[in-house]
């Protein structure tokens, strides 16, 4: 090989529209899920309707499909040979990106502000991602089954058999293993979801190898609005939260909506989160229908809500061992 030959730099991979118009579909189902949020917030929709039930597995699933592209992406971008300068002012733009959600919700939300959410993620798993390009997708494939089936256990067989009190604290919980995480109003662990953007490179690898590229790349040739907004969806991201819950503001400003009972929203978040760990749900409907009283009847129902005081407080703690006897 000769010096010329050395230092010919690794030819880039063709750009696949489709990614991008997938992308564009992520962004459209991530504003209709905030859009959900945002009226929840403004009390159009009943309180936990944005984070139970449907729109709790529509959450995840925009997540893992940002994820799972990034991770394709990463492949497209990087392989066989690491493009530092460009991936380096990529993982600023999203950091930069995440520190600054980060401030601003703390300043407008500073009892949940986030502290880790999908962009945090994409940008640390960006990096560990970056070890596993040149592995074997089969291996890289396999740490994505060992999460995957980690998660299930620790979600349903075994409820919180691999969380600890030792990462409840805001600068461990991002890790994903907290018993009782830190309130926020977007969190996204390195732990499930890194086998997201890990499945990503697990099948970015497989299409390489078996040359899928050109193949993908004729499904669309033209781009369109959709392929567009997937090309710029980091600024698509940062800019339509704010223009959403403005609209809604100023639509509240003309038909303010009705005030909410504290009352059924905390009772729908305790009975799903009871009945997420295991519990029997007519124990879990007595169980939470018994700290809800006892919590407006102490006043404690509003600054639990707001923030004001955290689910460890010894008041609610003894309220909830109290139910937890009588609900037997």
């Amino acid at each position: 090989m000769t010096v010329a030959e050395a230092q010919t730099p690794a030819p880039r991979m063709p750009r696949v529209t489709l990614i991008d118009t997938l992308r564009g579909v992520a962004l459209i189902a991530m504003a209709t899920y905030h859009f959900t949020w945002d009226l929840e917030f403004f009390g159009y929709v009943d309180p936990g309707t944005a984070t139970q039930g449907f729109f709790k597995a529509y959450a995840r699933a925009i997540a893992s499909s940002f994820l799972f592209l990034a991770g394709v992406s990463l492949v497209l971008a990087h392989f066989p040979k690491i493009r530092w300068q460009s991936f380096w002012k990529r993982f600023g733009m999203v950091a930069g990106a995440a520190a600054a959600i980060s401030i601003a919700t703390l300043i407008a939300f500073p009892s949940e502000w986030i502290y880790f959410g999908i962009l945090h993620n994409i940008a640390l798993s960006s990096l560990i991602g970056l070890a596993f390009l040149r592995l074997s997708p089969l291996l890289t494939g396999a740490v994505v089954l060992l999460v995957v089936v980690a998660m299930i256990v620790d979600y349903s067989l075994f409820p919180g058999v691999l969380d600890s009190a030792l990462f409840n604290a805001r600068y461990l919980s991002w890790l994903g293993l907290a018993e009782i995480p830190p309130r926020s109003n977007d969190y996204v662990p390195l732990f499930p979801w890194i086998a997201a953007l890990l499945a990503g490179v697990t099948v970015g690898r497989i299409a390489l190898s078996r040359k899928w590229l050109p193949r993908l790349a004729a499904v669309q040739t033209e781009p369109n609005l959709l392929s567009r907004a997937g090309r710029h969806s980091l600024i698509i991201y940062l800019v339509h939260q704010p223009v959403l819950i403005a609209l809604v503001y100023l639509f509240s400003l003309v038909h303010p909506a009705p005030p909410p009972d504290p009352r059924i929203g905390y009772v729908r978040s305790c009975e799903a989160g009871c009945t997420g760990q295991g519990n029997d749900a007519g124990l879990c409907q007595k169980f939470c229908g018994c700290t809800a009283d006892k919590l407006i009847a102490q006043s404690l129902m509003t600054p639990l809500q707001s923030g004001a005081i955290a689910p460890q407080d010894d008041r609610v703690q003894s309220l909830a061992e109290q139910c937890s006897i009588e609900a037997q």
